[in-house]
């Protein structure tokens, strides 16, 4: 049974992980709500790991929309997080909430997720809780912001730094959002925002003290091999066995070897055969 809200404040209360990961597509889904995953991330990192971009700016809406359709097709009985991509929600309340609405509307997501890099994005994400909308927040390592950031870096790394995503997390649970991702920052400031916090606090390289952990999929089987972050830790290689099965179709096709018509081929009978043949 798809978990909600309720299930999650409660295993954050007694100390139960919750299991978070990313996914794109259909069967990536499947096999994710077929394992256990708790919660299914529909990041805006489909940009670099499915689209092929350098950075996660040129995502749009319907990118995202279409993707969550799938995901949901795949995993129906587990809570999906849409992702809000780059200047869908920065500019207005108004802008925001539609945009939100349509990942519960139109891509049967369960709620939208938004970095945050001050408190103009808390206003954001009040909004689209008024309107009805769960919000999960996203502070740390925000790659929407990577610009402001100086680029993929750890953040959180001076007491007066923690302090300030401490305070932050302070502003977003105020606003309303039911939980927060905290990304690329040490264990003990992990620790410190959970600890902060009566939301569930979801960490992706902010060490075990957080109440869930997410990965990007990709990561976590090796099938994303443009660089690999230090807090990933790599299930198996799934990327290293698709292009040994590859080589050997490539190989197989082009010595005649595949396909075999004793076993690869449909069966008629002889007598079919013959006149098909005359």
């Amino acid at each position: 049974m798809k978990k909600n809200i309720n299930d999650f404040s409660s295993m954050a209360k007694n100390k139960e992980k919750i299991v978070y990961l990313t996914a794109y597509d259909y069967l990536t889904a499947k096999y994710q709500e077929k394992a256990g995953v708790d919660m299914i991330l529909v990041g805006d990192s489909l940009g670099m790991v499915t689209l092929g971009y350098d950075t996660t700016f040129p995502v749009t809406m319907e990118d995202m929309i279409s993707h969550c359709k799938a995901v949901r097709r795949g995993a129906p009985n587990t809570f999906i997080v849409g992702d809000m991509p780059f200047m869908s929600y920065q500019t207005s309340d108004e802008l925001a909430i539609a945009n939100a609405g349509r990942f519960i509307k139109e891509a049967g997501s369960d709620c939208v997720k938004l970095e945050v890099a001050g408190p103009g994005t808390c206003r954001r994400i009040k909004a689209i809780v008024d309107a009805g909308i769960l919000v999960m927040g996203h502070i740390g390592l925000t790659p929407q912001f990577m610009g402001i950031l100086g680029g993929y870096k750890a953040q959180g790394k001076t007491a007066e730094a923690a302090k300030k995503l401490v305070d932050l997390a302070l502003s977003i649970e105020e606003a309303g959002a039911f939980s927060l991702l905290v990304e690329g920052v040490p264990a003990v400031v992990g620790k410190a925002i959970q600890e902060a916090l009566s939301i569930p606090v979801l960490g992706i390289g902010a060490g075990s003290y957080t109440d869930g952990q997410l990965l990007i999929y990709a990561d976590m089987v090796g099938l994303y091999d443009n660089f690999t972050p230090k807090f990933v830790k790599k299930y198996a290689e799934i990327g290293a066995e698709m292009e040994r099965a590859f080589r050997e179709y490539c190989e197989e096709v082009r010595s005649g070897a595949f396909p075999d018509d004793t076993i690869h081929a449909y069966k008629i009978s002889a007598e079919e055969a013959a006149k098909i043949e005359q």
